[in-house]
């Protein structure tokens, strides 16, 4: 095993060595064109994308996973899929669900005593600051229950899900204020507030649409629903929303389609839904000052509908908190401009981008000018009191993204199934690019912020159709990178999405994220704080009390501590564990046989698998996570003795039994081992490590090793001054392998070192 380690500190030269000699014999940049039949083009493009081995990418996105609950994670330019987040659904690998942490936080996600076991993700949103996204956290809502979930930044990692108290169903949200003070979701399908009952035949009278603003508690990264409020609306169906910014911070705009109000019935003969809400040329842009109806919230001027404060229609009227503008025919987008001067708006069922003037739309207010009231008595200001412009894109617009230069946007064509991009302020389409196919949403570098990054554009596509291999009936969605630096739209890459159906995505430059590597030690990762059952090395027990037995266990390369746990059947059992590690990416998992448990347990995390043992037996328990070079034997035995069993006396046998020979064979090949780790502790501190945050954590994981090495050590030549060669013998074997994992340790950090360009001092 000594060689292998020498080998391994040779590894670099042989490495070198063979890549030379592979040299000789590789195809050419034109052999390879002509094989593959690339064209120069797809070179560029491929260049474009192409993030070398190590290598970082300048923006992360953030995209809704649809009906997976989840997010979706990838960099850009490479597109390469970093991580699923789940927020309302069970996600194994990341023990979503599966340990007693995150089952308090999907226990949150459930409707008037439901549970709702999957989410339709649609609109995330990260907070703000000054109206730029500052990568602290992250919204999702979920269009399947009206529910809100919340992530971290600080570790991707869910901590909160709220449920809208008075909605049957929502789409827009997440939408953030310019500081994140709220989190704006609107309704979807009218309904009565509350989630009462009303016949339909009352629609007009007693279904209500809304707008609730969820008060974000920056501080303690959690949605306060207790200082949390809603505005009641008309049974139009909202739709998406935005909140204004600089010239138009303190009001939001939330459009609607449907305005018709219209109640199908194909069953009994009637047209349907899509005929009698497609039957206007216009419906309605709502425009709401959430800054005066704040005011008017904490002033009490509202209605309690299921413990949640709501103004009232009638008081949002008479307080002059919400407005109607006409918008072009079943709408979806509603997108301000980084200078909050303007709010364009794509109708499906349209052909024009409509941009509305803000400084319009505020004068009319403040004059009064409006040209009469919806049938609720709501205001309407004229079309032509609001426009800035009407450009004609194509078919289908549904939703714009701004670029860096002035006045650019990109606008979605659904039905043409292209990006137009046209500049807003003279009214004028500059470009066009066909996708492929259907594209929905689509996501420009902070294309919402007031300080848009330009450089790429990704198309959301609804249909792939035949741009991947076949997979079945099923095919994948489509997302596809465009290049938009230049003055041409150059489409570079097809990423398949193996979930549906992603909505929207946003994007952060990737500087901006500073994600932890390792928890505190014995942190509970959904809440922060440091978790009650969190054990160091040498403090792991059993408690039992009754029928609940706790277990507190630690979990380090390559063993649990305890490994053997009895209980009896019927047992409530609780496996506390804390992973001891300090060194990045070394997270363990822990799953019991036959049981429904898995967590992920990463750096410093303490995280707890509740199983009631209803059946006798031995179960093992196992690390999921390949973790050492000794994963496999990183085990243990849950023994679940049956009612009213005896133990019957008798000494355990061994399976092997070891002489002082073996014990000063293994002595030996201990000591060759810590001269190897002598020399590269050596070559380490020879140089400004400390200059390097990521090799001290090794350093100190390493010597946490070395010092396990010594208290194995010092209970080895215990055991031999007993001539207990058996134990001896095992315990020299723990020393071994505390070296081997300080060795590999140390190993890692002299390669970064080498890598990162230590110099010797």
């Amino acid at each position: 095993m000594v060689k292998t380690i020498h080998k391994r500190l040779l590894a670099t030269t042989g490495i070198v060595a063979m890549s030379m000699a592979m040299s000789a014999s590789a195809e050419t940049l034109d052999e390879v064109m002509a094989r593959r039949g690339l064209t120069q083009q797809d070179l560029v493009s491929a260049a474009k994308t192409y993030t070398p081995t190590g290598g970082r990418d300048e923006f992360i996105v953030f995209s809704s996973g649809g009906q997976s609950g989840q997010i979706m994670v990838y960099g850009v330019p490479s597109m390469r899929i970093l991580k699923y987040v789940s927020v309302f659904t069970p996600e194994p690998w990341q023990g979503y669900g599966f340990d007693e942490e995150s089952k308090a936080i999907l226990e949150q996600g459930k409707v008037d005593g439901r549970e709702i076991q999957w989410g339709d993700t649609h609109h995330p949103a990260i907070t703000e600051t000054n109206g730029d996204v500052d990568g602290e956290y992250l919204f999702i809502n979920d269009k399947s229950a009206p529910r809100i979930g919340v992530v971290s930044l600080h570790d991707f990692e869910t901590q909160q899900i709220v449920v809208n108290p008075i909605l049957q169903s929502e789409h827009g949200g997440t939408f953030v204020t310019p500081n994140s003070e709220y989190v704006i979701e609107a309704a979807q399908y009218p309904g009565v507030l509350g989630r009462g009952y009303a016949p339909l035949s009352q629609f007009n009278e007693k279904f209500r649409g809304a707008v609730t603003y969820w008060k974000f508690n920056r501080e303690k990264g959690r949605i306060e629903p207790e200082n949390s409020f809603s505005i009641e609306l008309p049974p139009y169906s909202q739709d998406l929303s935005d909140a204004g910014k600089a010239v138009s911070d303190g009001w939001s705009f939330t459009n609607s389609f449907c305005a018709e109000r219209y109640v199908g019935g194909i069953e009994s003969g009637r047209p349907p839904f899509e005929a009698g809400c497609s039957q206007n040329d216009t419906d309605y842009l709502h425009i709401i000052n959430w800054k005066k109806a704040e005011e008017v919230y904490k002033a009490g001027k509202v209605t309690m509908i299921n413990d949640h404060p709501v103004i009232s229609m009638d008081t949002a009227i008479a307080e002059g908190l919400v407005f109607l503008v006409a918008e072009p025919k079943s709408p979806h987008g509603v997108d301000v401009s980084p200078d909050g001067k303007y709010i364009i708006v794509g109708g499906k069922l349209d052909t024009q981008g409509s941009v509305y003037s803000f400084e319009k739309i505020k004068a009319a207010i403040d004059a009064g000018k409006f040209s009469g009231t919806d049938p609720y008595g709501i205001p309407v200001i004229a079309m032509e009191d609001a426009i800035h412009k009407q450009v004609g894109l194509g078919l289908g617009p549904l939703h714009t993204q701004y670029d860096s230069k002035p006045c650019v946007v990109y606008t979605s064509l659904y039905v043409d199934s292209q990006v137009a991009k046209w500049d807003y302020c003279e009214g004028k389409v500059l470009d066009k690019i066909s996708i492929h196919y259907n594209i929905g949403h689509l996501v420009a570098m902070e294309g919402e912020t007031v300080n848009p990054k330009g450089k790429y554009l990704i198309a959301l596509n609804k249909l792939a159709i035949d741009r991947f291999n076949p997979v079945g009936p099923l095919h994948p969605q489509n997302h596809q990178l465009i290049d938009i630096s230049g003055d041409k739209m150059e489409l570079l890459y097809d990423m398949p999405v193996p979930l549906g159906e992603p909505h929207y995505a946003t994007a952060i430059s990737a500087e901006k994220l500073q994600p932890l590597v390792r928890y505190k030690y014995g942190t509970n990762s959904r809440t922060g704080d440091r978790h009650e059952g969190a054990v160091r090395p040498g403090q792991e027990r059993i408690e039992r009390d009754g029928t609940n037995v706790k277990v507190y266990m630690t979990a380090i390369r390559s063993h649990f501590t305890p490994e053997i746990v009895e209980v009896n059947e019927g047992d409530t059992v609780e496996f506390i564990i804390t992973n001891s590690e300090r060194a990045e990416d070394e997270t363990h998992g822990f799953a019991v046989s036959t049981y429904n448990v898995n967590l992920s347990l990463e750096p410093g995390k303490t995280a707890t698998a509740k199983i009631v043992a209803d059946k006798p037996g031995v179960f093992s328990y196992y690390c999921t996570e390949f973790c050492s070079a000794l994963h496999l034997e990183m085990t243990g035995f849950l023994a679940v003795r049956p009612k009213g069993y005896v133990e019957e006396a008798g000494a355990m046998a061994e399976g092997q039994t070891y002489s002082k020979d073996d014990y000063n064979k293994q002595t030996a090949n201990n000591v060759a081992t810590q001269e190897v780790i002598d020399s590269v502790v050596t070559y380490i501190t020879e140089r400004n490590f400390k200059d390097f945050p990521e090799v001290v954590s090794l350093v100190e994981d390493a010597t946490d090793q070395l010092n396990f090495a010594a208290e194995a050590k010092a209970k080895a030549e215990e055991a031999a001054g007993k001539e207990d060669w058996q134990n001896a013998t095992l315990w020299a074997g723990q020393w071994w392998q505390y070296q081997v994992k300080a060795a590999d340790i140390g190993l890692r950090a002299k390669t970064f070192l080498d890598e990162h360009g230590a110099v010797k001092q």
